[in-house]
């Protein structure tokens, strides 16, 4: 896996008086973790968002600072955000000892095409977003793809269980979750009160009130 590198500097400026760093778009850094004592560093402010938007939390980094002794492998693990622009703020990066496994949270990347979206007109729901995986540090991957192509019809959801990942990493969610499934379209879910003598107005159960999202298939 390459591993993208991001060179620090260390920061003598702490507490309340960090928001002059800001002022200069440099962002306060906290390192900490495995075999290393807490280290108060900084980076300018371009550099960090971009390699956030690159790593998320979930792609190993590795740290270089100024008098370092050793290797920093890490993952970012805490990002503060100011709450009105959403600017970067303050950021925490765990460094990890790269024989032992850790957890993060990977994301989900749909694949393929559902039959039961383009041919039935359905709508794919998508109600987990990333697994949590174990792995060694090295071995995690950036994301794990789904193919939304087995779903042929409205009846069968893919689990967690379902899903195919590399050998050497482990899923802790629980394998009969449910992550992706196709709705069938409204026209058919009204037909479907009316014949069952439902309330009126109320939706078949699973069909509508999880925290499920719609995804566009093209």
């Amino acid at each position: 896996m390459d591993v993208q590198t991001l060179k620090l500097d260390r920061r003598v400026v702490t507490g309340k008086k960090v928001r002059q760093l800001r002022r200069q778009g440099v962002t306060p850094v906290h390192l900490y973790g495995a075999a290393i004592e807490p280290e108060n560093l900084q980076v300018d402010d371009r550099t960090l968002t971009r390699l956030l938007t690159q790593v998320g939390s979930n792609i190993p980094v590795s740290v270089e600072f100024e008098d370092q002794e050793m290797e920093n492998i890490c993952f970012v693990r805490e990002v503060q955000r100011h709450p009105v622009t959403d600017a970067v703020i303050h950021v925490d990066f765990l460094r990890v000892d790269i024989s032992q496994t850790i957890s993060a949270e990977v994301p989900l990347a749909l694949t393929g095409t559902s039959p039961a979206v383009t041919q039935m007109a359905g709508t794919l729901l998508q109600s987990v977003q990333s697994l949590s995986i174990e792995a060694l540090p090295m071995n995690m991957p950036e994301e794990v793809p789904v193919d939304v192509s087995v779903l042929v019809d409205f009846d069968t959801p893919l689990l967690v269980r379902d899903i195919e990942v590399p050998g050497n990493v482990t899923v802790l969610n629980d394998p009969d979750e449910a992550i992706v499934r196709v709705a069938p379209p409204r026209l058919e879910v009204e037909l479907f009160d009316e014949e069952e003598g439902g309330e009126e107005g109320a939706a078949p159960e699973g069909v509508e009130g999880g925290e499920e999202s719609s995804v566009e298939q093209g």
